[in-house]
């Protein structure tokens, strides 16, 4: 039983590690575009920006809007 659990145990690690290597390629390939896109002139920090706004659902983007224009108008950068 202990080999069944110590192959399990590997294959499990195993994928972890093959995943672990796709999130890397894809974090590289989100970097190749962010710098493409600096290379014609769009600002990559925006476009975070943007890419996260984006994945807000439209009430919780409502919200955050709300309070960030409430903050800003008590600290003067209406």
């Amino acid at each position: 039983m202990a080999e069944a659990t110590d192959d399990r145990l590997r294959l499990l690690i195993e994928r972890i590690e093959r995943l672990e290597e796709e999130k890397k390629g894809i974090a590289d390939d989100i970097r190749d575009v962010y710098a493409e896109a600096k290379a014609v002139g769009y600002d990559p920090k925006i476009m975070r920006q943007i890419v996260r706004l984006r994945k807000m659902k439209p009430d919780d983007r409502s919200e955050m809007e709300m309070v960030l224009d409430t903050y800003k108008a008590a600290l003067g950068l209406g």
